[in-house]
């Protein structure tokens, strides 16, 4: 697969296969037979399409890459509304992921005693993470064409707090203040 991605990427030299994209497209003279259709996107998705077809290997289309910039290039190529609906699933979990790490920063932020801005920091960043996975799950049926399921409205963030001030905070804190 990396192979074919490498060889289309090459039709600009010099440029990695992350950074090509391709475009598809049919003549004029047959564009009202296809629907006007044209299609692009990441050259390493299609890349993998190819090396699937040519070589008869399952495209497991039907569950989105778990890696972030996978499932960018994922999202870039996906046209089908259920695609389009997994795609944003994957994420807020990911998402869910990432509040986990935030989560666990803060509580080592705390055991090492480190200043209070980056403690709080941490558990905003941690708040509003866990705030975009569910208003990504809020939002999410209506790309599975269900829009009676986005009656309710998503989840509103909370607005950003202000922010610390330059001063320095003393490198140590009372006991019991963090919880």
């Amino acid at each position: 697969m990396h192979d074919f991605a490498r060889v289309l990427a090459d039709q600009i030299p010099g440029a990695p296969p992350r950074d090509v994209t391709v475009h598809f497209t049919v003549r004029r003279q047959a564009a009202a037979d296809y629907g006007h259709r044209s299609r692009g996107g990441p050259v390493t998705i299609y890349a993998q399409a190819l090396h699937a077809q040519l070589y008869g290997l399952p495209t497991d289309d039907d569950d989105p890459p778990v890696a972030l910039d996978e499932l960018l290039q994922a999202a870039h190529t996906a046209g089908d509304p259920e695609q389009q609906a997994a795609i944003l699933g994957q994420l807020a979990d990911q998402l869910r992921n990432a509040a986990e790490i935030l989560e666990w920063a803060r509580n080592h932020a705390h055991w090492r005693q480190l200043p209070t801005p980056a403690w709080e920091w941490l558990r905003d960043a941690t708040d509003r993470t866990r705030g975009l996975a569910d208003g990504l799950d809020a939002v999410r049926p209506a790309f599975a064409d269900d829009p009676s399921a986005t009656r309710a409205s998503p989840p509103r963030l909370a607005p950003p707090r202000a922010e610390p001030s330059t001063v320095a905070a003393p490198a140590t804190s009372p006991a019991g203040r963090r919880r």
